[in-house]
């Protein structure tokens, strides 16, 4: 659980310092947001997914993007002062990009 804590705070920092429209502003504020992103989305998100079920069954999956960018813009609201998000495709690509960090962090999180 320690290693997943790290892993995703790392992937907080290197996707706001790779994108422009998305800060965290002091160090450990990486930390805060993946505990509170991460409670967001054990709470709200599968909530979120019960509700617009029809809708990413129409869109087939593809409105999932479109949930993970309003839980990250939902950390944000959350974290005023420590996690700004410029807007909603900011939150976006946000989401997708720390995918990416994750899964490239947990390849060497395993070894």
């Amino acid at each position: 659980m320690f290693l997943k804590l790290v892993v995703s705070s790392l992937a907080v920092g290197i996707t706001a310092w790779l994108m422009k429209g998305v800060s965290v502003d002091p160090w450990w504020a990486a930390v805060v947001v993946a505990v509170v992103l991460g409670l967001i989305n054990c709470t709200v998100r599968p909530i979120v997914k019960l509700f617009s079920l029809p809708l990413n069954l129409l869109t087939l999956g593809l409105f999932t993007f479109v949930i993970n960018a309003l839980m990250v813009m939902l950390c944000s609201y959350f974290l005023p002062a420590h996690f700004k998000v410029e807007g909603f495709f900011d939150a976006l690509l946000f989401s997708v990009i720390q995918s990416v960090v994750v899964w490239f962090l947990n390849i060497f999180a395993k070894k």
